[in-house]
């Protein structure tokens, strides 16, 4: 974290998707090269080698890629980090990164959680103007697309149980669950089971609750709407408007673009969002804000690591650019027309982040839903979301004593977030 001088003052990461201590950082990164290094004279994964062709044989790829790393200052403060170094010196050391991880499940960490490998790798490189410009490039978010889905291969398998033990680095670790308070009481799974029963990585982090856990506020008050997803308050935005600079400081919402020019955007015109952040040690699953029926589901490709440089420093990234990336990142949309008039037809938007960008709809079109009904999930870890409400629409938000920003603590899911009133 810096003050208003860019002097690095103290450590801190929102919402445990890195570590909180920039030298752990470091230190995790310069291992992972040694190891991934020690690989180099290996076979890339098929995957990494035709990333690597696309890379060398794309005029525009390979400058970006060239330009991201070189625009990495190397002299403290400007550089973001306080050791004077940027973490990865080329796009090869960035593939042989890669090509490591690729058969690697995140290890739990007590002083700092690398929940995000490749969103670490490419941390201050996405900052750069060459990461600017690479990072919107439809071209190379299709590369990015094919790892991605590649290592959610092996984070589906029995293979990824590795890490979901006891000993350390392990998420079942008394470290771990210090973090991860009344896990065995609120999640399903059994101790007494090899991996407290859970099959693979991506099992563990789409983990369910246990029945009675997170109930549903007034579920037969159609004025009460429901937390859809276990989340912090970020921000919440009136009379949005249907296009806007959003890749600006502030960044305002524009609603043309958030969902992708859909026939429904004049309905929302001048309404209301409201957005919320999921940690990465949290429930990862959505459920339905309010009772109705799902009038028409899309998933929308979009960038991976994309975030706007007018924030300024963003240790974490893309956590400053949240509202950035509501229009630009991989996202899924589920539009729902609720039973209650004063609400009508509304929008959930499930927003990618990094490599957690793989969003999972399970509920279908003209499918009737009750209140607090699971509608999909993140897999991978932890992301961020959208309420969209008609300008007619007025709400009393019930923020549980949070104040929408960065540092807010997540309210639980199928809480009350805010009561319908009248004129």
């Amino acid at each position: 974290m810096y003050d208003s001088d860019k002097n690095f003052i103290a450590p801190y990461r929102v919402g445990a998707w890195l570590p909180s201590d920039q030298n752990f950082l470091d230190d995790w990164l310069k291992k992972l090269i040694a190891e991934a290094e020690k690989l180099a004279e290996e076979a890339f994964h098929p995957v990494i080698k035709n990333f690597q062709k696309f890379i060398e044989n794309d005029a525009t790829a390979y400058m970006l890629f060239t330009q991201m790393f070189d625009q990495v200052p190397r002299s403290a403060p400007y550089n973001k980090s306080p050791t004077g170094k940027p973490q990865v010196r080329n796009y090869m050391q960035m593939l042989f990164l890669f090509n490591y991880i690729m058969t690697q499940a995140p290890k739990y960490n007590d002083t700092g959680l690398v929940g995000f490998p490749i969103n670490a790798i490419l941390d201050w490189s996405m900052a750069t103007e060459g990461g600017f410009a690479a990072f919107l490039n439809e071209d190379i978010n299709a590369q990015f697309k094919l790892m991605l889905n590649e290592w959610a291969v092996y984070l589906s398998s029995a293979e990824s149980c590795d890490v979901l033990n006891s000993s350390p680095g392990g998420w079942f670790s008394p470290a771990a669950l210090s973090q991860m308070p009344n896990f065995v009481e609120d999640f399903k799974c059994d101790p007494k089971l090899p991996h407290y029963g859970f099959t693979s990585w991506d099992d563990f982090f789409t983990r369910e609750f246990r029945d009675g856990v997170r109930p549903i506020a007034d579920p037969h008050d159609d004025n009460i709407i429901v937390n859809a997803c276990e989340s912090a308050p970020y921000k919440i935005a009136r009379d949005v408007k249907t296009r806007d600079t959003f890749w600006i400081k502030g960044q305002p919402y524009s609603l043309q673009h958030m969902l992708d020019n859909d026939e429904y955007v004049p309905h929302f015109e001048n309404g209301t969002v409201y957005q919320a952040f999921l940690s990465a040690l949290k429930y990862h699953r959505w459920h339905s804000p309010v009772a109705g029926r799902v009038v028409k589901t899309k998933i929308i490709d979009g960038t991976y690591y994309s975030e706007t440089p007018y924030e300024g420093v963003d240790d974490a990234g893309p956590n400053e650019s949240q509202g950035y990336i509501t229009e630009v990142a991989t996202r899924a949309i589920i539009y729902i027309q609720a039973d209650n008039p004063a609400i009508g037809l509304m929008c959930f938007m499930a927003i990618g982040m990094a490599e957690v960008s793989t969003c999972d709809i399970r509920v279908y079109e003209g499918q009737r839903i009750t209140k607090g009904q699971q509608l999909g999930m993140f897999h991978f870890g932890g992301s961020t979301h959208c309420l969209i409400f008609a300008h007619d629409v007025k709400l009393k938000f019930d923020l549980h004593g949070e104040t929408p920003s960065l540092e807010a603590n997540s309210i639980p899911i199928n809480s009350r977030i805010a009561t319908v009133i009248g004129d």
